[in-house]
């Protein structure tokens, strides 16, 4: 048997601070013991009064270990009531005992110290029933809503909703009259008000059910739909019709609230689609606009964004956290060279013929897929989600706002910002401008218009690089994650205007709104469908898309 310490994170003393000392102090010139607030001399004989006390005395010594100021007093309640309680047969320490990789490892709930591969029967059981089991639920709930961390206390508010015992009222009134958060208070009080819709009088009953109206919980919710229940032939298993009539009317206005929260929640969802279509169509609208050139492989570009994410996250297994970071930069850097070689290599030889450079890129687009099939296989590849991407912003009980949506949002705007920096406030920019608007006249002013357009591809490949940085947090890397996107980004560009940047922002936004109201009805494909042909019908009369491009490009 190997003892040892675990690490310092986990003790649960506090290191001496300037209070400690001058307690210590007073301790010494009063010479009376002191104890702070993490710690009670009173817990270690408090805890051996368990081991020979039947349950009825065990209830009481719960009690009395709640009423300790001690912050080791949760942890052992935790582990009483999990079955995991033991103490020394020849000792006084009281441990957590579990099996791990079939030997048992005892951690003491006194000191933090960890025995490994200790035998079972050094130690005996501090055994519970089903009436110390509430009583140590009741504790348990009692301390953490006393906690000093509000997470702490907003998670036992929350499981309060869930209770049915109407001996929590008692305790839910204690933790209001100490409560001083607002989110924590409207949780305890909708908590108490479900216990006094199922245990109170009907005047109370009345009362608190209109005290639910408007809370979007779903335990709510099925609180008032059983008050509407029916038994087999008819008859509602609630006796009383006001409090049925009053349930109703609640149960129908928080209905009213979802639906409006479903329409905000499709909003959003929709918002987050026309970031993600951004990001694919903004490096499109520019290579679009500037050279005329449809590219079939800027759905590969996305593609190879997010592969490099995939290889950074292997680079970078124990900095998951960062590696977004890292593969932001990366994956412009990749999509963008490979851009530039597709440029320089096969579209500057097809410039005036927007049919064959069509040809060209799908057939680039295909070698590319291939070689992503033959370097990674086949099948979809994982990319984990960073910490601070994970999780949702809950506003209330019917609607919460995704992290990794909200990020990409506000990315894509950030991108979009950075990138009309760059083409109003460079010299490249005013280059890209000049060519835009007419390149033979930029050409005699010195612009190497062929450099230019390489660079300029290369730009738009590497936007389309960093969207798949952004797709790789939504959805699965494959070798067809860009054939997802192509077709929505070239509608983007058409419908806002090829080359025009706000035109892009609207158009993306526009569609992805209108394809998040529209799924809900007609389905994901037949969504589509109604949007691009609501495009051709806009582009049969305005040809130019909303923000109609003057230069060059509208003159073709």
């Amino acid at each position: 048997m190997s003892t040892h310490d675990v690490s310092p994170s986990l003790k649960t003393f506090s290191t001496p601070n300037i209070y400690l000392v001058f307690s210590l102090l007073l301790a010494f010139f009063s010479m009376a013991p002191v104890a702070t607030a993490e710690e009670s001399p009173l817990l270690v004989p408090t805890l051996e009064k368990l081991k020979k006390a039947n349950f009825n005395t065990r209830k009481q010594i719960v009690g009395e270990l709640e009423a300790l100021p001690d912050a080791r007093v949760t942890l052992i309640l935790e582990n009483m009531l999990e079955g995991r309680l033991y103490y020394e047969r020849k000792g006084t320490d009281f441990v957590s005992l579990d099996k791990v990789d079939g030997v048992y490892v005892a951690v003491s709930l006194l000191s933090d110290q960890v025995s490994e591969d200790v035998k079972k029967r050094a130690y005996k059981k501090i055994s519970v029933n089903n009436a110390l089991r509430r009583t140590l639920r009741e504790s348990l709930a009692s301390l953490q809503l006393r906690s000093p961390d509000l997470d702490t206390r907003l998670a036992a508010a929350r499981d309060l909703l869930k209770s049915k015992d109407k001996d929590n009222i008692a305790l839910i009134d204690k933790a209001l009259a100490s409560e001083l958060d607002s989110s924590a208070q409207n949780l305890l009080s909708v908590a108490k008000a479900m216990l006094l819709a199922r245990h109170g009088s009907e005047q109370e009953r009345l009362e608190a059910i209109s005290r639910l109206e408007g809370e979007l919980y779903p335990e709510v919710r099925s609180l008032l739909s059983g008050f509407l229940i029916v038994d087999g032939d008819g008859t509602p298993i609630e006796s009383s019709a006001p409090v049925r009539q009053a349930a109703e009317q609640a149960l129908a206005s928080i209905e009213d609230l979802i639906t409006l929260n479903k329409g905000l929640e499709n909003i959003y969802f929709g918002i987050s689609l026309g970031a993600v279509l951004l990001l694919a169509a903004v490096g499109l609208a520019i290579t679009f606009g500037v050279m005329g050139v449809i590219n079939m492989a800027h759905g590969e570009m996305i593609m190879l964004g997010a592969y490099t994410t995939f290889v950074i996250q292997q680079l970078m297994p124990n900095h998951i956290d960062y590696s977004l970071f890292v593969a932001i930069p990366a994956a412009f850097l990749v999509a963008a060279v490979v851009g530039m070689l597709i440029e320089r290599g096969v579209i500057r030889f097809l410039y005036g013929r927007p049919l064959e450079t069509l040809l060209a890129t799908f057939g680039i687009s295909l070698i590319l897929q291939q070689a992503v099939r033959t370097i990674f296989s086949p099948l979809n590849q994982s990319v984990s989600t960073p910490s601070w991407m994970s999780g949702s912003l809950e506003i209330n009980g019917a609607l919460s706002l995704t992290y990794n949506r909200l990020y990409i949002i506000i990315f894509s705007i950030l991108v979009l910002f950075a990138l009309a920096v760059l083409l109003k406030k460079t010299f490249f920019g005013l280059q890209m401008r000049a060519v835009t608007q007419n390149r033979r006249m930029a050409s005699s002013m010195g612009i190497r218009t062929g450099w230019l357009d390489a660079l300029t591809f290369g730009l738009g490949s590497g936007i389309a690089g960093i969207a798949g940085v952004a797709l790789s947090q939504l959805t699965n890397v494959g070798p067809n994650l860009g054939q997802a996107y192509i077709i929505d980004s070239f509608m983007v560009v058409v419908f806002g205007g090829v080359g025009n940047l706000l035109g892009t922002f609207v158009g993306a936004m526009s569609l992805g709104i209108a394809n998040k109201f529209l799924e809900p009805f007609a389905g994901a494909v037949l969504a589509k469908i109604l949007v691009l042909i609501f495009i051709i019908l806009y582009i049969q009369k305005y040809p130019r898309g909303m923000f109609a491009l003057k230069g060059r490009a509208a003159e073709e």
